[in-house]
């Protein structure tokens, strides 16, 4: 594969390139995270686009609100990338992908790239590698990078290391402020936006928009919020009702912040983090060679037969496999 081919192909926003690209740094292979690494070296680093993460529960409408959303943007002339995570079985490993067929629309649209990717059982609601994914689409030039994430509740808080804005989607009557208050997710929330605020749901959208609104009052303010943020909005995405407010309301945010230095500081916050687990994944895979595997298989052994505790074990077999490693 010839990698600074395929990066001026990325840098030129070639669609078939990016979808190649992605595909090779989501592989596990030893030589294409290699070719991934040189890929990402190789992408222009002046880009920057407008990074959204989208999460909430499996039904709210996540995928019918980016499309109509995406659809909004395209029309204003804006380039538009998804990235939509999708759980992967822990039986088969293997996930539905369905994202695309969901946006039908927005996946006609030439001004929008839509990738699904499974989720591979990585915890935090994104994909393994979902944060390179948004590297490559900002050197493809796109405006704005959507991130929807898998969608499974309170502890789905990985995106926000790498998104400047995330938003929080709530289905009307979801809970009361009691709900509203819990930490985790909502304490990222930039934005809660109470959909399928229509017909007869109309009513019992305003009363959770309410309900939340109160709760956000209760909630520490941080200090990269304007006064009045984190805010709730409601929004009908199946009537394009209230997309518009979205879209000046997340404006407004990221002016503010961007006058007042949190951009940066978040961003180089984000840059920080994922080094850290780029680390912590590099050091996690030594443990998925052969003399790992063997010297595991050994100090367990042990521990099962009672002839060791478990943290003596662990210790022994750490400077085992250091002692390996220096002699190599």
């Amino acid at each position: 594969m010839d990698i600074e081919d395929l990066a001026q192909r990325v840098a030129k926003g070639e669609r078939r390139a990016l979808a190649r690209a992605i595909t090779l740094v989501e592989s596990a292979r030893a030589d294409h995270r290699e070719q991934a690494a040189a890929l990402l070296d190789a992408l222009p680093k002046d880009r920057q686009a407008l990074r959204i993460g989208l999460s909430g529960t499996p039904g709210v409408g996540k995928s019918t609100f980016i499309e109509s959303f995406g659809m909004m943007l395209t029309g204003a002339g804006k380039r538009v990338a998804v990235l939509a995570v999708d759980p992967s079985s822990s039986r088969s490993g293997g996930s539905i992908l369905g994202d695309k067929t969901r946006m039908d629309r927005l996946s006609r649209d030439p001004g929008a790239f839509i990738r699904p990717s499974p989720s591979q059982s990585h915890l935090g609601g994104v994909g393994r590698r979902s944060r390179e994914a948004v590297a490559l689409c900002e050197a493809a030039g796109f405006d704005l990078i959507l991130i929807e994430t898998v969608g499974v509740g309170q502890s789905e808080t990985v995106v926000s290391e790498m998104a400047d804005i995330f938003v929080l989607l709530l289905a009307p009557a979801g809970g009361d402020e009691l709900q509203g208050v819990k930490r985790g997710i909502m304490e990222i929330a930039d934005l809660i936006v109470v959909n399928k605020a229509d017909g007869d749901l109309r009513a019992a959208a305003k009363r959770t928009c309410a309900d939340y609104a109160g709760a956000l009052r209760l909630l520490r303010k941080r200090p990269q919020d304007p006064e009045g943020f984190p805010k709730a909005m409601t929004v009908s995405a199946l009537e394009d009702d209230g997309l518009r407010e979205v879209w000046d309301t997340i404006g407004t945010l990221v002016d503010w912040r961007r006058e007042n230095g949190h951009w940066d500081k978040t961003r180089t916050g984000q840059a920080r983090f994922w080094f850290e687990q780029e680390v912590r994944r590099s050091l996690l895979a030594v443990l998925e060679t052969a003399r790992a595997r063997e010297l595991l298989a050994e100090y367990g052994g042990r521990v099962a037969a009672g002839d060791c505790v478990a943290a003596a074990a662990a210790q022994a077999f750490l400077e085992r496999l250091d002692k390996d490693a220096a002699s190599n």
